[in-house]
């Protein structure tokens, strides 16, 4: 027989909670004030609690008996009826805690506390950017929209919405002119003269079958059929690829220079005409966490200011105070409260946690935040979850899909956990500096005679540090940086 391990559910929605990024938290958080009538959102005006961050205590979250991260109960709140039926716990001393806390709550936006992290300009600031947000559109909604524009017949849109159908978000036709003659019962000529049509769209390049067509159609909207890079792409694109700048100057009767000034504005065309869209709408993030510099130190905050505030509604306490109320209705509303603590308290160890690891990964890091990438130190989450107390797998969740924004830009978390690379000193350098140095090598390196992946490993050599030449080339794929023979500049 074999055996499994099994999350509870609760744990499940904490785990869930933890690796949620901010975004996706508060779609989560809204479900959960719909599906769960003893929960409340607290008003704006009573968000001033105590402290600079919003979230209790300063212990993270701990590891449960699984190695995995799980809510623990505050000393100070009774704990949940273990029993699950009321006996074994006084349930009305929790009732009277809640209330006190509501109260303790409504006493410190009474008070005067200073606001979560924002200032009334860093209010302005995030309001314009939310309120210049457009909604996206796709690049098929585009093209219909133009097509709908066009003085194109009616009667074609059927024809013309089925061509669209069948272009990807990269800008390609993914179907042959045959393929769509078959599967939509309308003949070849007919939809290769829409094709005709929806490749006049923008952007340019839209509707070709492959890089060729693509190049093609965008010199012939610029008006560039009679050039030489228009005969480029039509005869010699692979050669062309391939750098081979010297045999397509012999086949072409011309200069090199003019191959390579022509190589050169073929370059300059865009071999994804929907990438632009693509881009629009995979790039959007909201950053988790906020680091400031405020005076000498680097102050890290949590973005909580668009997650929902929640707490347990007076109404169903004093329903379950009621003598009234059947044991159904009690029972039924003491399992609503029980799982609307817990949310909150999960909610409460997911900010903490994250936070924790943040501020650590800053310290840590101080000399990146300084200097920047070229002096980014080796760090493992093991480090970090050791330092913070939690489990290395909670460190692993609660840094997957955040993003910190910084005074040097905005990065996703696990940017800052590398692993290193000896130097000839003993010193261990992040990978992530490596990669720095070596595309500064290619940055600096002289085009008609570009470095080869020996002569990189040389050069770091003489920096101290030791690394293969096959890393290299590895590094240098991740960096999107072409072979020597393919950046050399005739």
């Amino acid at each position: 027989m074999a055996l499994s391990q099994v999350l509870a559910p609760q744990l499940q929605q904490s785990l869930a909670l933890l690796q949620a990024p901010v975004l996706e938290l508060k779609a989560l958080v809204e479900q959960e004030l719909q599906q769960n009538p003893v929960l409340e959102e607290v008003p704006a005006v009573e968000l001033q609690p105590p402290g600079n961050d919003g979230v209790p205590g300063e212990d993270g979250m701990p590891a449960g008996a699984d190695g995995e991260a799980q809510p623990a109960e505050s000393a100070d709140e009774p704990a949940y009826d273990k029993n699950g039926d009321g006996t074994g716990d006084d349930f009305q001393a929790e009732f009277e805690r809640l209330s006190q806390l509501d109260q303790e709550w409504r006493d410190a936006g009474d008070g005067g506390g200073m606001p979560l992290r924002q200032s009334a300009e860093e209010d302005e600031k995030r309001r314009y950017m939310f309120e210049s947000l457009a909604s996206s559109t796709s690049l098929q909604e585009q093209l219909l929209q133009q097509l709908r524009l066009s003085e194109w017949p009616a009667s074609e849109y059927a024809v013309a919405e089925a061509v669209i159908g069948n272009i990807d978000e990269k800008g390609y036709l993914r179907a042959s002119v045959d393929e769509l003659a078959v599967s939509t019962n309308i003949s070849a000529d007919r939809i290769q003269a829409v094709l005709g049509v929806v490749q006049g769209f923008d952007p340019p390049g839209v509707g070709a079958r492959n890089l060729r067509e693509c190049l093609m159609l965008q010199l012939e909207r610029a008006g560039r059929r009679d050039t030489l890079e228009y005969a480029l792409v039509d005869q010699h694109l692979e050669a062309l690829g391939r750098r081979r700048l010297p045999e397509i100057a012999r086949a072409m009767g011309c200069p090199v220079s003019a191959v390579q000034a022509a190589a050169e504005r073929i370059a300059r065309l865009e071999p994804f005409p929907g990438r632009e869209m693509l881009d629009e709408v995979q790039h959007y993030v909201m950053p988790e966490v906020f680091v400031e510099k405020v005076g000498d130190e680097y102050v890290v905050t949590a973005n909580d200011h668009y997650l929902p505030h929640l707490r347990i509604s007076n109404t169903y306490k004093d329903l379950m105070a009621q003598t009234e109320s059947s044991a159904e209705v009690r029972g039924y509303i003491r399992e609503r409260i029980r799982a609307g603590k817990f949310l909150i308290k999960s909610l409460h160890q997911r900010q903490q946690t994250i936070l924790g690891i943040a501020r650590e990964i800053v310290k840590r890091q101080r000399g990146f935040f300084e200097q920047g990438v070229g002096h980014l130190k080796p760090l493992t989450m093991l480090a970090v979850a050791e330092a913070v107390r939690v489990h290395e797998t909670t460190v692993s969740r609660a840094v997957s899909g955040k993003y910190m924004q910084t005074p040097r830009g905005v990065f996703e978390m696990k940017y800052f956990f590398t692993s290193g690379i000896p130097m000839s000193d003993g010193a261990i350098v992040s990978n992530a500096s490596v990669k720095d140095a070596v595309a500064d090598l290619v940055r600096k390196e002289d085009p008609s005679s570009p470095l080869s992946d020996d002569q990189i490993v040389k050069c770091l050599s003489e920096k101290g540090i030791k690394i293969a030449r096959r890393t290299i080339a590895k590094y240098r794929t991740e960096l999107d940086i072409l072979p020597s023979h393919l950046r050399k500049v005739f």
